[in-house]
């Protein structure tokens, strides 16, 4: 049984899964006359040659904790961005890409504020999203197109990670 810590969000610590959207930290230019602040590609759309970025809005319920965080999915064929629209709190389990199973001693497990979008690279392997109040909205970046792009995996069931509040 794996009870999984729950870390702040960083660029650092999320690099290996993808990119953390915020303009803290970040270099900028202005635009618009001076008017605008720009945070240039703070993320990548990662796309393959059939697929086309498109965006949606995710209306999410929070779920019950403790969670048993019972499978996670990956994206292989584009990227997909998850931004608070309500500027909530969102938490995240993650799992290297790579490979077709999941190592439960590898998955990881992020609190994102609510100025934090993140962007799951190609392949990477994440629980659908964790809202912590319902109804709460996301915008949402991904591919569209032709072929399966969303592969799951199931834990054996002597699998146990407990995601907790705390």
């Amino acid at each position: 049984m794996k009870t999984l810590k729950i870390e702040p969000l960083t660029r650092e610590a999320f690099a290996p899964f993808g990119d953390v959207i915020e303009s803290e930290g970040r270099d900028y230019f202005m635009i618009n006359n001076g008017s605008t602040r720009r945070y240039h590609q703070v993320g990548e759309v990662q796309l393959d040659e059939q697929g086309q970025g498109i965006i949606s809005i995710f209306r999410a319920k929070t779920l019950d904790y403790p969670l048993s965080v019972k499978m996670l999915e990956r994206h292989p064929f584009g990227s997909q961005s998850f931004i608070p629209l309500f500027g909530h709190e969102f938490l995240l389990v993650v799992a290297p890409p790579g490979t077709d199973t999941v190592d439960p001693a590898e998955v990881r497990a992020f609190r994102a504020t609510g100025r934090q979008g993140v962007n799951y690279h190609r392949g990477v392997w994440h629980h659908p999203i964790l809202a912590l109040r319902d109804d709460d909205e996301f915008l949402v970046v991904d591919r569209s197109g032709p072929g399966n792009n969303c592969d799951e995996y199931f834990f054996d069931e002597s699998v146990q990670l407990t995601l907790e509040l705390g």
